[in-house]
């Protein structure tokens, strides 16, 4: 079992959802750090930690409270989600067929080609306004689609320039964080009015805590795309820390950044709904330079959210074409069309975006928390990490079947006992509204559906072959 080196492999990537083949398997644990270190330093982490203050009510040590905790439960489901890859070799949503039957994964793997065209569309709006912001007289959409073009190119070259591009903004992001924090420490008035402000509320806090977790949980889709390169020997536990703690202190540190933002505006009397433009005024003057690589966090983010949903449509399409395989040439066009998909709805929603995106976090928790359920109880308690890759290729779906029904059924029971105890804008459930506004549907949800799975499955297991191949490791 021999990894090759980075001169062996193509630089525009040739491959996209095949699996990756052992000789071109290169990479080190630590790439999994930065990786996930250097994509978090951006304006969206800052902007969602912003909610704890802003829109959540918090005072700066609640909201810090409650974002380390999100961040530090949630990266946990990430970071089993990132330790299947140097295992399989594959995208994380072409090994979710082996859960759900090679249809049955459709229902997941739509939905997670719609949170890649959101995520993608919120930071192309983020990304937008902080160019906006440090260019004079450049208008929000030129910005808009100058993130966008970087992403799609970053896209069409594929995982070796992505890592690269993370690599040296884990220095450089991390040095501009420093800096934020002291410009924020010192300048107009320091921050000791702003930590004062605000209070706590359990409703803000737990609001808060799952805005953070769901952060995290949102990368299960597809963080195991930029770890299926990573050489088959690498251990489960090397990949789970150094992906663990990249996301964790890359997701953290920002966001206390951002409630820290937050409640300077708050307190100087400023307009809080532009958290972008807020933070502007607060670095100067070094606004042009902190504002300016936050930016270039969120092209790199970007071409992360745009490289996955690409692998994900083009998924979807070799589902019904089992013998199709997919190269370069076509990652590009997908990328171009998943672009002006994105761009329509970032220039639709720029000036509600705040509105807009604290629903679509608030949904997507909905429908991301069963899945994880299903997949890790899948992977770790009842397969062992034991699949037959060959089998996810096959239009019938081997020995996996085309609809696993146990699956499907415990995914759609997932988002229904989540009803009652949604809190959103849009709809709040009756337990939700009972506890005061405090937001527990995503633990009821992981509560529920990992037993349930798991001793459903089991049961449905013993009475086919599945069991019995897979333990042979056929």
């Amino acid at each position: 079992m021999t990894a090759t080196t980075h001169s062996q492999v193509p630089t525009i990537e040739d491959k996209t959802i095949q699996p990756i083949p052992l000789n071109e398997r290169h990479g080190k644990p630590r790439d999994l750090f930065t990786i996930w270190f250097g994509s978090n330093i951006m304006v969206l982490t800052i902007v969602t930690g912003a909610l704890g203050t802003t829109v959540f009510g918090l005072d700066f040590w609640s909201a810090v409270g409650a974002v380390a905790i999100g961040n530090l439960l949630g990266a946990i489901f990430m970071a089993l989600h990132s330790a299947q890859g140097p295992q399989l070799g594959v995208p994380q949503m072409v090994q979710t067929r082996g859960q759900f039957g090679s249809y049955g994964s459709l229902l997941v793997v739509i939905v997670t080609v719609l949170m890649y065209v959101g995520f993608f569309a919120a930071n192309l709006v983020l990304g937008g306004q902080a160019l906006s912001t440090i260019i004079p007289g450049l208008p929000v959409p030129a910005g808009i689609i100058i993130i966008g073009i970087a992403s799609v190119v970053a896209t069409i070259y594929g995982y070796r320039l992505i890592h690269a591009y993370t690599r040296i903004l884990s220095v450089v992001s991390g040095l501009a964080l420093i800096v934020a924090f002291i410009l924020l420490m010192t300048t107009m008035g320091g921050a000791s009015e702003a930590v004062a402000a605000g209070g706590f509320n359990w409703s803000g806090f737990m609001g808060t805590l799952s805005v953070a977790a769901l952060w995290q949980i949102a990368y299960a889709p597809y963080v195991s795309d930029y770890s299926r390169y990573l050489p088959q020997g690498i251990g489960s536990k090397q990949a789970f820390w150094t992906s663990y703690w990249g996301c964790v202190l890359g997701a953290t540190l920002p966001m206390i950044l951002g409630a820290l933002v937050g409640a300077k505006l708050l307190a100087l009397g400023m307009n809080a709904d532009n958290v972008v433009e807020g933070m502007g005024v607060l670095m100067e003057p070094l606004t042009v330079l902190i504002v300016g690589i936050f930016s270039l966090g969120v092209a790199a983010t970007n071409s992360m959210n745009l490289y996955c949903g690409v692998l994900s449509t083009l998924t979807v399409v070799q589902t019904f074409r089992p013998k199709w395989t997919p190269r370069a040439g076509t990652r590009a066009v997908t990328a171009v069309i998943i672009f002006a998909v994105a761009l329509t709805l970032a220039l639709v929603g720029a000036d509600n975006f705040l509105v807009y995106y604290s629903n679509f976090l608030a949904l997507l928790l909905y429908v991301l928390v069963p899945w994880t359920a299903i997949n890790l109880v899948d992977y770790y308690l009842l397969k062992h990490g034991q699949y037959r890759v060959s089998d996810f290729f096959r239009q019938d779906g081997g020995i996996y079947g085309r609809f696993n029904w146990v699956a499907i059924g415990c995914y759609i029971l997932g988002a229904l006992v989540q009803v009652p105890f949604m809190v959103t804008e849009l709809y709040t459930g009756p337990i939700g509204a009972a506890l005061g506004g405090v937001d527990i549907s995503w633990i009821v949800g992981l509560i529920i559906i990992c037993p349930v799975y798991f001793f459903a499955q089991r049961a449905s297991e013993r009475r086919s072959p599945l069991r019995e191949l897979v333990d042979a490791g056929q």
